[in-house]
């Protein structure tokens, strides 16, 4: 477990030098976790030529020792602040530049560093830890594989049990109580559970609103394993197949198919994006079609890649991204459909096996 962290900060070193910082203070909490396996909160990583130190309080001493053993540690005092620590550590560093994650501190914590430290240059970096996190190793790529497991598990559960009479937080309720039960940590966010009009909000919050009310529901979920996000979506058929329904979810899954066949390494983000775009555009249904394709998935629901417009990136094997194409009409409803693809070193694999057909999405 040790070395794995070692050898990402390692990779974090070679980048460092090619930007000619000597020393690095990573503040965002997934970058820690990441760098050093620790999952807790209100600590900072500090990167100097020779040595790495996590800066902690006393809360966290027991848990430091069982997630990051071997890694130098500096636990402050009670009465004093993650500042002191921090000036206390960076002075036997002798550098005179310090690098921070421009992204993940305010302008007052920022200034706060920059008093302490007088007579070092504060360098802003970004996405310097991110660019490690874009390849999933293999370790990765099995907690997101228990992830998505663990939430189709859970929608099964969903599936089976829903009433007409249920409600949309209801649903969203017990969604994420059967997370829990079939071991997921947590949801991945917030589910959304968006009943007949209401699921022309791409982002729509549960209400009191009852699933009987229309003839289908939006459901758009995902689960935590070791700390890694899933992140799935199916519309579920509560009465009567529209030819409306039929035709606009024959075009998104017609976009969506389109859009993982052309996922492989070497091709550009915003190439995809336009695979699953076009098809929407060519049905007239262009302007309803206002989100990117997609998004990586990791430590964060939403991090890097992201399948979009202007997204010039490459895929590279090991990336894992959403494909997720949609069409939101107010006062009707929207289709989205969504799942988690791997890039592989010859094409790619999706990892989620839910089924896709309107057919099959009927619930009895």
């Amino acid at each position: 477990m040790t070395g794995r962290f070692d050898q990402r900060r390692d990779r974090l070193r070679r980048l460092m030098r090619k930007q000619e910082l000597p020393a690095l203070l990573v503040t965002h909490t997934e970058n820690i976790r990441y760098l050093t396996g620790f999952t807790g909160e209100d600590s900072y990583l500090l990167l100097l030529p020779r040595t790495d130190v996590l800066l902690s309080d006393p809360r966290f001493t027991t848990q430091l020792n069982e997630e990051c053993p071997g890694l130098k540690c500096e636990i402050r005092a009670p009465g004093t602040s993650i500042l002191d620590a921090l000036q206390r550590c960076f002075r036997t560093g002798k550098s005179s530049i310090l690098g921070v994650e421009g992204a993940s501190l305010t302008l007052a914590a920022y200034e706060a560093i920059k008093s302490r430290l007088e007579s070092v240059d504060l360098v802003s970096t970004s996405g310097l830890v991110e660019q490690l996190r874009l390849i999933k190793d293999r370790e990765e790529v099995a907690h997101l594989r228990e992830a998505i497991n663990i939430a189709q598990r859970s929608f099964g559960v969903i599936r089976a049990s829903l009433q007409s009479e249920d409600t949309e937080k209801e649903v969203a309720d017990l969604l994420e109580y059967q997370i829990r039960q079939f071991g997921g940590t947590q949801s991945a966010f917030e589910p959304i559970v968006a009943v007949g009009p209401r699921a022309a909000l791409p982002h729509a919050r549960p209400t009191s609103c009852q699933i009987g009310e229309a003839d289908f529901v939006l459901v758009d979920w995902g689960a935590v394993s070791g700390g890694y996000r899933s992140d799935l979506t199916r519309i579920l058929v509560t009465g009567k197949i529209s030819p409306k329904l039929e035709r606009i979810y024959e075009i998104v899954l017609k976009a969506q198919q389109r859009a993982i066949k052309s996922i492989r390494p070497g091709v550009t983000l915003n190439k995809v994006d336009r695979s699953a775009r076009s098809v929407i555009a060519k049905a007239g249904f262009e302007k309803t079609f206002g989100h990117g394709l997609g998004h990586g998935i990791g430590l964060e629901i939403h991090e890097a890649p992201r399948l979009a417009p202007k997204q010039t990136r490459t895929l590279q094997p090991g990336m894992v991204v959403t494909v997720e194409p949609g069409i939101y009409l107010p006062g009707w409803g929207g289709v989205r459909i969504e799942d988690d693809v791997l890039v592989t070193r010859t094409g790619h694999e999706v990892l989620s096996d839910l089924e896709r057909s309107l057919g099959g999405s009927i619930v009895a």
